[in-house]
């Protein structure tokens, strides 16, 4: 493993040693910029997340994310209350500790929510502006895979699916624009969708995953031009193939695939989540309030060919 230090607020970012030459070309950048001028539109200061999915995984780096440009107040939003109130102390913790933040600075919330049901969602962001203030910027980055023959996928295993990655989703964005557009205030929503919405992944069959979030894509579209006039942007990230820990585990049992996915990519290898930080700052922040109803994909130029 080989650490960076970058500086916006301190942290730190670990990466496999395969991506040498990617950590170099970070390290160097950080050195160089760590003091110098950075554009005040992409601050997060001031802003109100919410980041669904935010435990563990590319939501929990979303909330790294914000927090190293400036986000204060953050709702980490998962299935198990428990495990999204200890991935909050945990945050807290790491950059209290690092001295990127003084003591008290962060007020980084978790919140139980079971995305699928209407119900908890109305109730876990009805909690949300007693506690950390009026959300104006959402990342919905709950969401699950499998994978099966389309012949072969059990019926509730897709209606789970859909119910998490496409009903969670509209439920989401609807609490938050629900809120946004009572107070007459502005805001912006981040549908986290996949370059599947796209393409057709090879060689794994997930039919109904690739059909999910193309849905998500759309969503994001279509509540862009309704909100539009009312200041609250939407817009879809759509992630190519990253080395998290749980796509790391997978591939660890199935080399082939990772060889696969590596061949049909255009730069020859996995994202490593942290390259997904400067997209969802840009959507998030006021960097990006003349971009609505977009898709951003980071995949190494897989749906190029």
């Amino acid at each position: 493993m080989a650490t960076v230090s970058v500086f916006s607020r301190t942290f730190r970012v670990k990466f496999k040693s395969s991506s040498a030459h990617f950590i170099r070309g970070i390290a160097s950048s950080s050195r160089l910029h760590s003091h110098t001028r950075s554009l005040k539109e992409f601050s997060m200061a001031n802003k109100v997340a919410a980041v669904t999915g935010g435990a563990r995984g590319l939501g929990n780096m979303f909330c790294r994310a914000f927090i190293e440009a400036g986000c204060n107040s953050i709702a980490i939003i998962d299935l198990h209350e428990q495990e999204a109130e200890t991935a909050a102390k945990a945050l807290i913790h790491e950059y209290e500790t690092a001295g990127a933040v003084q003591r008290g600075e962060l007020n980084v919330i978790g919140v139980g929510c079971d995305v699928a049901s209407e119900k908890s969602v109305q109730s876990a962001f009805g909690q949300l502006q007693s506690r950390i203030g009026r959300v104006n910027a959402l990342v919905t980055a709950a969401g699950i895979v499998e994978n099966f023959p389309a012949t072969e996928y059990p019926t509730p295993k897709i209606q789970k699916l859909f119910d998490i990655n496409v009903h969670g989703s509209f439920f989401c964005a609807r609490e938050v624009a629900k809120s946004l557009l009572g107070h007459g205030e502005s805001g912006s929503i981040i549908l986290i969708s996949s370059m599947s919405a796209n393409i057709v992944n090879q060689p794994q069959l997930q039919t109904p995953y690739n059909a999910s979030k193309a849905a998500v894509k759309h969503m994001a579209s279509s509540l862009a031009v309704e909100w539009a006039k009312s200041g609250i942007r939407v817009n879809a990230l759509s992630p190519g193939y990253m080395m998290t820990k749980l796509t790391e585990k997978v591939l660890e049992e199935n080399p082939k695939l990772k060889e696969s996915w590596h061949t049909l990519t255009p730069m020859g290898r996995m994202g490593i989540p942290e390259e997904l930080k400067g997209a969802i700052v840009f959507l998030a922040s006021d960097a990006s309030s003349y971009v609505t109803g977009s898709e951003i994909r980071v995949d190494g130029g897989y749906c190029c060919v």
